[in-house]
């Protein structure tokens, strides 16, 4: 059970929300994207905002023949013509597998198309659900750099969850502590010094 869970994102803002496995994490963020309605309380959302998702996994059937710009076309409401979807992917850093099967690219270069997909949407709000899972440490750290830019170049706002330490609270303006209700939250100087995140993580963390 979740309880007494919120957060707000601003424009131009990374916010991530940080927790163990089972924290809450994922059916945090269902909730505001409405896709699982909360028992009490409510999502506010300005009107006319436009949500980018980029979900934690996906699943593609082995022998389907689908490169990525199929995929960004069919997966994406507004992907629009060939050449915006190549203009996205040259955004994300991705521009060489625009013609690849998606089965055959690596898992950088996943993260990175499905990031594009969320872009389609010309989000107001991007919401990223373990973007660098899979991906190695030095990837890790570009991606983290690549949601930074978007960030600054859109002005969007950007919601961020993850289970890793050890970048995140460097690539991020504000931390939610989650574990089944938010433990504390500020800027990540303040959340890393909480007595909470400490019995969480750790000193080692802190």
């Amino acid at each position: 059970v979740l309880q007494a869970a919120a957060a707000r994102v601003n424009n131009g803002e990374i916010v991530t929300l940080i927790g163990p496995n089972g924290a809450g994490k994922t059916i945090f963020i269902k909730v505001i994207l409405g896709l699982v309605k909360p028992d009490g309380g409510g999502v506010f959302r300005r009107p006319g905002i436009h949500i980018g998702y980029m979900p934690q996994r996906l699943s593609l059937e082995p022998s389907l023949p689908l490169t990525v710009d199929r995929f960004l076309a069919l997966a994406a409401r507004r992907g629009g013509t060939r050449q915006r979807r190549a203009a996205v992917l040259a955004e994300v850093g991705a521009a060489g597998v625009m013609d690849a099967p998606m089965q055959v690219i690596s898992g950088g270069e996943l993260q990175r198309v499905m990031l594009a997909r969320a872009l389609l949407r010309d989000p107001d709000l991007l919401v990223l659900d373990e973007p660098v899972q899979g991906v190695d440490i030095s990837g890790q750290a570009d991606l983290y750099r690549l949601i930074e830019r978007i960030r600054t170049e859109r002005g969007c706002g950007v919601f961020l969850v993850s289970h890793d330490l050890h970048l995140v609270m460097a690539a991020t303006d504000r931390v939610v502590c989650l574990n089944r209700h938010v433990c504390c939250s500020g800027h990540p100087e303040q959340v890393s010094l909480d007595p909470a995140f400490v019995a969480m993580f750790g000193e080692q963390a802190s």
